[in-house]
């Protein structure tokens, strides 16, 4: 695809950091959701009031940036709307709330168009999805937002099938690797997690190495391929969220036969050589 220009939308997009069958949207639409609070003040439009947001934000001033972005998120603004859920989800300048968190997601999902992915909001509306299906597979406690697994998948499914969201795709590999809300099948499993895994999507290089490596339910052994795969989700590791990745991996190559093991970093090397092309 030709490289484009990117429109306000997309350009806000990177300054707040957000990486990228018939739509489901409007099952979203039963539930009473509280009004988006308008700000008092007033901003020529919500693209100027999104401007001061991102401004405020990644100047520190998180309650500044609030009040911007309730005002633009009050027109609609879909970014405006992704980002106060993602900081009331996170409690990020913001009190901790999901039930906000998720009816700010449920307006992007509920105005999603239906003419396809390639939008300037995709990825907030793929992201915005993936975030509904999280609540809807754990729900809210306290709240009319009950777990409903199968509600999860429609959400996972339309996310990473729609709009290509590594995180959705993610998510859903591993619906069909532990049969929650859909019948288990590790076959369909390995090629969701190899989109995300594809896409740089760490988690997903390393369940998809350890499926490889250890064969399981359909998917055939790729020993050498799986051990790839952990090595490069090991190298993305992050923190101590991702302890479960490097344990993985070590528990894989300790139990690889030196030949697999050599094969593995000749790959690995020349995957690393496209890399830095």
């Amino acid at each position: 695809m030709a490289p484009r220009r990117l429109g306000a939308v997309a350009l806000a997009v990177l300054a707040f950091g957000l990486l990228a069958q018939a739509p489901a949207t409007k099952a979203l639409d039963a539930f009473v959701r509280t009004p988006v609070p308008v700000a008092e003040k007033s901003y020529r439009s919500a693209r100027e009031a999104l401007r001061v947001g991102v401004r405020d934000y990644n100047a520190g001033d998180k309650e500044g940036a609030a009040r911007a972005l309730e005002y633009a998120a009050g027109q609609g603004h879909a970014l405006a709307l992704w980002k106060l859920g993602r900081m009331y989800a996170e409690g990020d300048g913001v009190p901790h709330d999901d039930l906000k968190a998720f009816e700010f997601f449920s307006r992007i999902a509920d105005a999603s168009p239906d003419e396809g992915g390639d939008t300037q909001n995709a990825a907030v509306t793929g992201s915005a999805f993936t975030a509904l299906g999280s609540y809807f597979l754990d729900g809210i406690k306290g709240t009319y937002v009950r777990p409903n697994p199968e509600r999860a998948y429609d959400m996972f499914n339309y996310a990473a099938s729609y709009y290509g969201d590594p995180n959705a795709q993610y998510n859903l590999a591993r619906l069909y690797l532990d049969g929650t809300g859909v019948e288990s099948d590790a076959r369909q499993a390995a090629r969701w997690f190899n989109l995300a895994a594809e896409k740089g999507h760490h988690p997903a290089q390393a369940l998809l190495g350890d499926l490889l490596v250890n064969g399981a339910g359909g998917v055939p052994q790729q020993r050498v391929k799986g051990l790839v795969w952990l090595s490069l989700a090991r190298d993305g590791a992050q923190g101590r969220k991702d302890d479960w990745i490097v344990s993985l991996y070590e528990k894989n190559w300790a139990a690889a036969s030196a030949d697999d093991r050599t094969e593995a970093q000749t790959q690995l090397q020349t995957v690393g050589s496209i890399k830095r092309r």
